[in-house]
């Protein structure tokens, strides 16, 4: 007798629903600037490329717009979300806040075997950085930081900050563009690394503050240039 015949309960793995795949791929393209910030979404084009109805393209475009990457108008439809300098001013501050405490916690947590990781990813920064390579920096610095997150192990603060950081990766790509931005964002991971490897968690707390300040500064920069 099998466990159905049992009258034990079946417990399947739910497929991940259509919607959900179809605003990861939006995500992408915004992130990636192939819609770019302000452009109107044509919903059905869209739908159409995607082999797709729209309905799964409303539901993916309204999880976007709980994320702030899209924008949803009665009568006008759909547009990409575009962060003004005050929304600037107003998200690098907090996630400076939660990022450097992430970085305090970590310093206080950390192990040899998370040490050796943190080295690792750091050198893929220094890679980067050595061939001016502003994407890989990028993805690099991501991996950086999320490993300091689950170092943390703070749910919480994950959670506050991996939404923050979906409206923020919108700007902090550019950023990197701005010539000298690389070895300046290098040196503050470097001082980031060896606060946590001397285990000082209010020297990574500042040294984590002020490179989100710094990002910010970087990036008003390159918009006056623009």
């Amino acid at each position: 007798m099998n466990a159905r015949d049992a009258g034990a309960p079946v417990h399947r793995i739910a497929r991940t629903a259509l919607y959900e795949e179809v605003a990861e791929r939006l995500r992408a393209r915004i992130y990636a600037h192939e819609l770019a910030p302000g452009a109107w979404v044509d919903e059905q084009t869209l739908a159409d490329e995607f082999g797709i109805s729209r309905t799964p393209m409303r539901e993916a475009l309204k999880v976007l717009a709980s994320e702030g990457l899209v924008r949803l108008e009665p009568r006008r439809g759909c547009y990409v979300a575009e962060l003004s300098e005050q929304d600037l001013d107003e998200i690098f501050p907090v996630m400076a806040l939660l990022e450097g405490r992430v970085a305090y916690e970590a310093a206080r947590k950390v192990t040899a075997a998370d040490l050796a990781r943190l080295t690792a990813l750091h050198q893929a920064l220094e890679d980067a950085a050595a061939a001016g390579d502003a994407d890989r920096f990028f993805e690099a610095n991501q991996a950086f930081h999320a490993a300091l997150q689950e170092i943390a192990g703070n749910r919480w603060l994950k959670q506050m900050i991996d939404d923050a950081r979906k409206v923020i990766k919108l700007t902090r790509r550019d950023s990197l563009n701005l010539e000298g931005r690389l070895r300046q964002s290098l040196a503050e991971h470097r001082a980031i690394l060896k606060a946590i490897a001397a285990r000082d968690p209010d020297a990574a707390g500042r040294s984590m503050h002020d490179h989100l300040l710094s990002g910010r500064a970087a990036l008003a920069k390159l918009l006056t240039k623009t």
